[in-house]
Order: C-alpha cells, then sequence, then structure tokens
C-alpha cells in the first residue's frame, strides 16, 4: 500500500479503537505526512532507526520546538506500533528512539483584572448581535473552564432552559457537567433570544433552516471555528487594554483553574471541571498560583 493509504489505515484505526478526538487525528496525519514529506521517495515501512532520528536532527536544526518535536516523534511511534501490530513490519524502529525533553514550563494565566478588563470589552461591542454572542462566549469560557473545540461546538440544544449546569462533550466523546455562574447564565439567556430572533428570521427571508449549534456560522462546520475565536479573543484583548500575547482561549481555560484554585476550590473538582484524565495534569496550577504569590 502506499504511505497515504497506510497513514489513512492508521487514523481510521485510532477513531475506531481508541476513540481518538478530530484534533487528535488531524495532527496525526500533518506530522506523518510531514515525515513522508522528508523521505522523499522512500517509503515509511521501509525506514530505519537511524532515518527516523536524522529526521529528529533535521527538525531540531530547522529550529523546531522541543515540543514539536516530542510530538511528532509520538506520532511515529504509535504509527510504527501499529504498523508491526498489523504484521506491516516485523519490527519497530522507534521503539528505542529517546524524544527530546520536554521543557518545564508553567501555562500563562491573566489576573481577575485582566479577565475583566476582556469581558468588559465584550459587553462594549459596537454591533448588538456580535456584543451579545461575544460576551456569551467569554462568560461562558471563564465560567466554565471549557475547551475552545467544546465551546464553539456546543449545541443550542444544552443551552436552552436557562440551564444551572452544561453538558460538555471532551476529548474522547468524554461528557461532564459544568455549573454555570450567574453572569454567564444572564449572558447565555440574551444571547439565545437574539440568536432564534436572527435563525427565525433567516428561515422566513431565505428558507434557512435553524442552526443545531449555540454559535452557528455559515462556514462548513455549521458553527464559529476555533481560528475564529482565538482571532476575536485577540481583538478583545487589544480593545480592553491587555497585552495580545498573553491572550489566548487556553490562557482564560487557565485563569479559571487557577482563580478557582486560589479561592480554595478543592483541586479534585477543578480536574471534573476541566475534564482531565489525570489529577496530575491539574496539579500544575498550584505550581502557578505559588508562582504568582511569590
Amino acid at each position: 500500500m502506499s504511505d497515504g493509504r497506510n497513514i489513512a489505515t492508521f487514523l481510521e484505526a485510532q477513531a475506531a479503537e481508541l476513540d481518538a478526538a478530530e484534533n487528535t487525528l488531524l495532527a496525526y496525519a500533518r506530522d506523518l505526512q510531514g515525515f513522508a514529506d522528508w523521505l522523499g521517495k522512500r517509503q515509511l515501512l521501509d525506514v530505519s532507526q537511524g532515518d527516523i532520528e536524522s529526521y529528529l536532527v533535521d527538525l531540531d536544526a530547522a529550529g523546531m520546538s522541543r515540543s514539536t518535536r516530542a510530538r511528532r516523534l509520538s506520532a511515529i511511534r504509535q504509527f510504527f506500533r501499529f504498523a508491526f501490530e498489523e504484521g506491516w513490519r516485523s519490527d519497530n524502529p522507534a521503539i528505542q528512539i529517546k524524544g527530546p525533553s520536554r521543557e518545564k514550563r508553567l501555562p500563562k494565566t491573566l489576573d481577575e483584572a485582566e479577565v475583566d478588563a476582556l469581558l468588559d470589552a465584550a459587553r462594549d461591542g459596537e454591533k448588538p448581535a456580535e456584543r451579545l454572542r461575544n460576551t456569551c462566549l467569554m462568560e461562558l469560557l471563564y465560567a466554565t473552564g471549557m475547551r475552545v473545540s467544546e465551546l464553539v461546538s456546543l449545541p443550542v440544544s444544552a443551552a436552552r432552559g436557562n440551564p444551572q449546569m452544561l453538558l460538555v462533550c471532551g476529548k474522547g466523546g468524554k461528557e461532564r457537567m459544568v455549573p454555570l455562574s450567574p453572569p454567564a447564565r444572564d449572558a447565555l439567556a440574551e444571547w439565545i433570544e437574539r440568536r432564534d430572533a436572527d435563525e427565525a428570521l433567516a428561515k422566513i427571508e431565505r428558507g434557512k433552516q435553524p442552526s443545531k449549534f449555540l454559535f452557528p456560522s455559515r462556514g462548513k462546520l455549521g458553527h464559529l471555528t476555533r481560528h475564529r475565536f482565538y482571532s476575536l479573543i485577540k481583538e478583545l484583548a487589544v480593545a480592553g487594554g491587555v497585552s495580545p500575547g498573553k491572550v489566548s482561549p487556553h490562557t482564560l481555560r487557565h485563569a479559571f483553574a487557577t482563580h478557582l484554585l486560589a479561592r480554595g476550590a478543592d483541586l479534585r473538582a477543578i480536574q471534573t471541571l476541566l475534564g482531565h484524565a489525570d489529577v496530575a495534569t491539574t496539579e500544575i496550577y498550584t505550581h502557578v498560583l505559588d508562582e504568582r504569590l511569590k
């Protein structure tokens, strides 16, 4: 089989057997295709351990970060483990390769004044519909600590009836409940009222069927994209006087966790809210808090 077919078969197995998230599969596909491109005319299944090591050396020479090199090696390891288990190869050329040690960096976060500035910027938008949508997005993100992919793809059905909690579908299809703060509930109710009115008007004028998403879009996915929200939050940072370099959807998630911890929340409760499989992942926020208190 060709490299493309082998990669596709591997990705199908990851999706079916391990319930891998779409973003994980896309990352695997990009990383494996990058290695295949580096090999040129040689086939993936013909490489040696030395080939993989040379590839990692070239990535280092090209200035790729340790985290990027580690991620690419991880994809290669997974692929060759699968190839060995399927009998495509009689050995695994990646099994003995040690990856680059990861940099131990604390996640970036925001203080409460900076979060307030972002929320104020969302509330001060010029267009009424965008103002309501952006306020809802920001309030939900800060109130729940959701991943941006979870936020933008929320079904509107999960948000109807003035809920006190939302059902969120996370990585690998795992579901969890997250509570809503009063400001988030207010912003949600106001946005749904405006959203439904706009959807009803679009149906009357253009025969368009109502979207199933809380944050609908005309794009292929049918909902606001992660990339658009990333740009949006940078725009709000500029409007709110917060350094755009400090702000991303994930820093709001970090702020949610750090601020909860600072107010005495239990680490296990924060783990559940964030959807972390291992509490060790959540423990990083204790170090973030310690650093901020120095």
